[in-house]
């Protein structure tokens, strides 16, 4: 790898399990288009040769005392703490996140380490209920970019502790990340044959999913993706979890306590990260009573919203991490116009004279928006949102239902009992009561329908990484 002032141990290991033949490929900065570093994609044997490699650990790893996973577990919390600015900006650099932004990921990533090691001893223990005994695997993360310490962390650290071993493979627009990631790990006492880095584009996702012998694969991404994902996989017969996209409905009733509370809320929800939440709000329902006053409160928090260079602590809105969403964006924008839609903010393809390089989009409201538009239907994945004004509960939850995602959705309204009849009709993996777009490591995160399948975080998320095996005891006749 080619990076200015960086040396690591996964240039040292990568020699280890490289190919004759290297391919390098590029890690563009969004926010110039221009490349800032070379890494080096792996073959297929390379991918086979680090499985094998863990394969050979894995008995040792999870023979390893509890306390002393533990133990790494938490130093690895210490070095993020450590070095989360130097972190945070290789991540800006590599994915165009906010630098803000991406101290908040670095820092928040800590509190779920601590949680999942302070409670997977509860998980451990053995049941007495015809004995039990874990059974511990290798197995596959391959994670996303958006946030690529928080998606990558739920699986790979409740893995290790539980005693598996990890193959992780990041994605290549955050490849960078996750080296430092491997780094940090392999720095707090994890060993090497027991958490190791594959780095390069779908082909060698595709090649970790299909290894015989895993125990499971854990994968964070889109619907299309997964659905690949899980078909590499499926002849192995082979654990699979699917963390995947989205198109989250908040709904805002009429008896909302305070609107422009409601707006400002929404509009963080939308637009955070640039909007490249598999959980950001994709869709918004205002009753139609307080449609003009919630329309007018989310425009002005919007245009509050400072877009520029992703380094800069006072951006909210850098880049997109993926030229190809700009076409994704404008696509769905157009579509929206031509079938009636109104721009309340941006709307223009061309406004963006600020900024002439890099791979940013205009933050864009629309209003008089339906579900013949793809932009209430499909995944968005941008700082691009809709707003639709409704008769009231029954043609919001109607409308809530109308998609093929089922990861989340928001109501906004005076009483949790609303709140809570209204989501408890929708097939959804979590719901939230004036809030939103909303991660907590204390609760499972799952999907339901096209958002993917089984759950991390929570205890729950600890309990996906060990496999129970019960066990008959009698004693001998005459014993």
């Amino acid at each position: 790898m080619k990076y200015k002032g960086m040396v690591s141990s996964f240039q040292r290991i990568s020699c280890r399990f490289a190919s004759t033949y290297r391919h390098m490929f590029e890690i563009v900065n969004p926010a110039t288009g221009k490349s800032i570093a070379e890494m080096q994609e792996d073959y297929g044997e390379d991918v086979i040769r680090k499985f094998e490699f863990l394969a050979a650990g894995q008995k040792k790893w999870n023979l390893t005392p509890v306390s002393q996973r533990k133990a790494a577990m938490f130093r690895f919390a210490e070095l993020l703490d450590l070095k989360k600015v130097s972190l945070a900006r290789i991540l800006t650099l590599e994915m165009g996140k906010p630098i803000t932004q991406a101290r908040n990921e670095v820092r928040a990533t800590i509190d779920r380490i601590q949680f999942l090691t302070g409670n997977v001893e509860k998980v451990l223990s053995e049941e007495n209920m015809l004995q039990t005994s874990r059974l511990t695997e290798k197995v596959a993360n391959i994670s996303a970019w958006n946030y690529p310490y928080f998606v990558s962390a739920n699986v790979f650290v409740a893995a290790l502790l539980t005693g598996n071993t990890v193959l992780y493979k990041p994605s290549e627009y955050a490849s960078l990340t996750g080296q430092e990631i491997t780094d940090l790990l392999h720095e707090a006492g994890i060993p090497e044959d027991a958490f190791m880095l594959t780095t390069g584009g779908g082909g060698v996702g595709a090649k970790v999913a299909s290894l015989k012998g895993l125990g499971g694969v854990f994968f964070t991404g889109s619907n299309k993706t997964g659905l690949e994902i899980a078909k590499k996989a499926a002849p192995n017969l082979v654990k699979v979890q699917l963390e995947l996209g989205g198109k989250d409905p908040a709904y805002v009733r009429y008896d909302v306590p305070d609107v422009v509370a409601a707006a400002s809320t929404i509009a963080d929800g939308a637009f955070y990260n640039c909007g490249q939440s598999c959980c950001a709000v994709e869709r918004v329902y205002v009753d139609k009573r307080i449609y003009p006053s919630f329309v007018e409160a989310f425009v002005k928090n919007v245009k509050s919203f400072k877009v520029g260079d992703p380094l800069a602590a006072d951006t909210y809105i850098g880049p997109v991490a993926r030229q190809p969403q700009l076409t994704v964006l404008a696509s769905q924008l157009l579509d929206a116009l031509e079938k009636g839609a109104r721009a309340e903010v941006g709307g223009s393809l061309h406004d963006n004279k600020a900024h002439k390089t890099g791979y940013y989009f205009p933050p864009t409201v629309l209003t008089d928006v339906n579900h013949t538009m793809s932009v209430m239907r499909e995944e968005t994945f941008g700082p691009l949102i809709g707003i639709q004004a409704v008769e009231g509960d029954a043609e919001a939850l109607e409308l809530m239902k109308d998609t093929e995602y089922g990861l989340t959705a928001s109501v906004f309204c005076k009483a949790s009992s609303i709140a809570e009849e209204i989501l408890k009709e929708l097939d959804i993996g979590t719901g939230y009561w004036n809030c939103c777009d909303r991660v907590s490591p204390r609760l499972p995160w799952s999907g339901r329908k096209g958002s993917g399948l089984g759950s991390t975080l929570g205890m729950d998320g600890l309990r996906a990484f060990v496999q129970p095996k019960g066990i008959f005891l009698q004693q001998p006749h005459g014993a």
